[in-house]
């Protein structure tokens, strides 16, 4: 039986998991507006940038404090 990993390194890992995820649903949200026809200023553009921003910072940041 393995032991329970202590609480923050579970938090870590469900950080990294949430980070991929909103990565996710940002390149989604850009390939679907393309699929529709959407511009380069389209709003779903924008919006999936800033997820795909989010996403990708939230995991630089929690991979880089990992290593204290």
């Amino acid at each position: 039986m393995t032991p329970t990993p202590p609480p923050d390194e579970v938090y870590r890992g469900v950080t990294r998991v949430f980070a991929g995820v909103i990565t996710g649903f940002g390149i989604a949200i850009i390939i679907v507006t393309l699929a529709h026809g959407g511009q380069g200023s389209a709003a779903g553009i924008w919006i999936g940038l800033i997820f795909t921003g989010l996403g990708l910072g939230r995991l630089y940041l929690s991979l880089r404090g990992g290593r204290q």
